[in-house]
């Protein structure tokens, strides 16, 4: 079984994204980053935890962060 993932990414119209890495549709789809990073975290809260990927613009992981009550891989944070 693999892990729970979203990830928050900026689309070509300038808004941002909550997709799972498979999908090709959003799951949803806000103005800014902050508003969709605050809804990835209630989708994965509300399916079990998971890890939430933020992207910067040029597609590279600029943070990670794991939503309870899924199992954090690592015992630090970062």
């Amino acid at each position: 079984m693999g892990t729970n993932r979203r990830i928050v990414q900026k689309r070509d119209d300038g808004r941002f994204e909550v997709k799972k890495p498979e999908s090709t549709r959003a799951s949803a789809v806000a103005k800014r980053q902050h508003e969709a990073i605050g809804r990835a975290r209630q989708i994965l809260s509300k399916d079990g935890g998971g890890e939430l990927q933020v992207r910067g613009l040029n597609g590279q992981i600029r943070k990670q962060d794991t939503i309870s009550p899924a199992n954090d891989p690592r015992s630090t944070k970062g």
